[in-house]
């Protein structure tokens, strides 16, 4: 496959590169769209969002995104080995550039390192850390915040186009509008926001995930998949799924998990809420439950991410599974690596859709090393990936398809016993 181009479209093992996708957009519509909703009825549908889902949601509100490319540790002893070995993790995992989680992630080992040493820099150290994390922190919820105020407005787009709130529930119901006797749709992503929770909130969409409780949730390791589940009118032994419920899991961990020797539980910090919000701790490394903090200890690389993880392979890795990818780079190769998994049994396929500058290195790079193009649908490209024109234009509605098939076969007995024009009503007829 040639990736030097603007956009590209693989749609059932044909590529189409389009030189201009916006003047053509009817046309496209007409071959896309029917082609994901007959995707999305798989009979396991699962979609991971990627920091590029926020960014478009924030674009479309008016928001400020977060940017990863932050923390630095200016002043610290041993900074240029630190940044030395962010690059390599960056290199290794095909991101390239070394991001704030990679300067994380490569700090909190030399922490370690210096606190088993005894080395009066591990206090130096572990200041520097909860200074980074905890700008990372007040930068997404400065995120949450700027997208909560701007979520009933339409900020830079046409008169009459739909506001962000309404942009959101529509792509979140492109997925979750799903026919009540499948598998529940299953959330992923490698956010740290709650920008999928306020979605599900908006949209009434009920979430499972592994938190037990009301006051304070808690995270379990044993899923026992209680569900929601009704019976319809005159059907014995045989009941549905309720419609409007989604399994959510954060991979990453995210901004209101911490950490309590020996639990992981969830606090009730608000969307968007004030940096000095009593929920928001003065030394997030030692209770923030998000990804840096993976590789601070045994325990925390154990627990609770490899809980997360297990659920994301035992989802996907089945026979006829979908999974969507919207907003995510490929740049994490612990994620990639179950994805490959999954392309090796035959009846799963993968949509990728993504807002990707040319020649898309990373996309390329991985479909390179899978290489099953018949189990890849690709929508690439500024067009192809905006948010407003996908659920314009290019996401199924499954929500009005029992309608919109009702009412065809409708006009179908219609057209078969409609008189001709002209023709006089039968006596005694009403």
């Amino acid at each position: 496959m040639n990736w030097d181009y603007d956009h590209i479209l693989h749609l059932g093992g044909e590529t189409i590169v389009p030189d201009d996708p916006a003047s053509e957009t009817s046309k496209l519509r007409k071959r896309i769209e029917p082609w994901l909703s007959a995707v999305f009825q798989s009979e396991h549908l699962s979609v991971l969002l990627g920091n590029g889902f926020t960014t478009a949601i924030a674009d479309c509100a008016g928001a400020s995104p977060v940017t990863m490319t932050g923390g630095a540790f200016e002043g610290c002893p041993h900074q240029d080995k630190v940044d030395a070995h962010a690059t390599a993790i960056a290199t290794n995992s095909g991101r390239g550039t070394a991001n704030i989680e990679d300067r994380l992630s490569a700090a909190a080992v030399l922490h370690s390192g210096l606190k088993i040493l005894g080395s009066p820099d591990a206090a130096t150290w572990e200041a520097a850390i909860d200074r980074v994390l905890g700008g990372f922190i007040h930068d997404v919820l400065a995120t949450e915040k700027g997208i909560a105020a701007g979520l009933h407005v339409s900020t830079g787009a046409p008169a009459g186009s739909a506001s962000a709130r309404e942009i959101l529930i529509s792509f979140l119901m492109s997925f979750a509008s799903r026919t009540a006797s499948r598998d529940r749709l299953n959330i992923f992503t490698t956010n740290y926001d709650r920008l999928i929770e306020r979605a599900c909130d908006l949209s009434g969409v009920r979430i499972l995930d592994r938190f037990v409780g009301a006051i304070e949730p808690e995270f379990r390791s044993s899923r026992l998949q209680i569900d929601m589940h009704y019976t319809p009118p005159g059907v014995r032994g045989e009941p549905r799924h309720l419609e409007g419920v989604v399994h959510l899991t954060k991979l990453h961990g995210s901004l209101d998990w911490r950490y309590e020797r020996p639990r992981v539980w969830r606090t009730a910090l608000p969307f968007g809420a004030e940096p000095a919000h009593p929920a928001v701790p003065p030394k997030p490394s030692n209770s923030v439950m998000i990804y840096p903090n993976a590789v601070k200890d045994i325990e925390t690389a154990a627990y609770p991410y490899a809980d997360l993880f297990r659920d994301f392979s035992a989802s996907i890795c089945r026979p006829n599974s979908v999974v969507v990818f919207y907003g995510y780079s490929f740049g994490d190769d612990h994620v990639n690596r179950i994805i490959a998994d999954m392309l090796t049994i035959p009846s799963t396929h993968l949509v990728i859709i993504a807002w990707s500058e040319k020649p898309h290195d990373k996309i390329a790079s991985f479909i390179a090393r899978v290489g099953r193009p018949q189990q890849l649908t690709l929508l690439i490209g500024r067009h192809f990936g905006d948010i407003r024109q996908l659920v314009s234009h290019y996401l199924p509605k499954p929500a009005i398809d029992p309608l919109t098939i009702r009412m065809a076969e409708l006009k179908e007995r219609r057209g078969n016993t409609e008189r001709p024009s002209g023709d006089a009503a039968p006596e005694g007829a009403l």
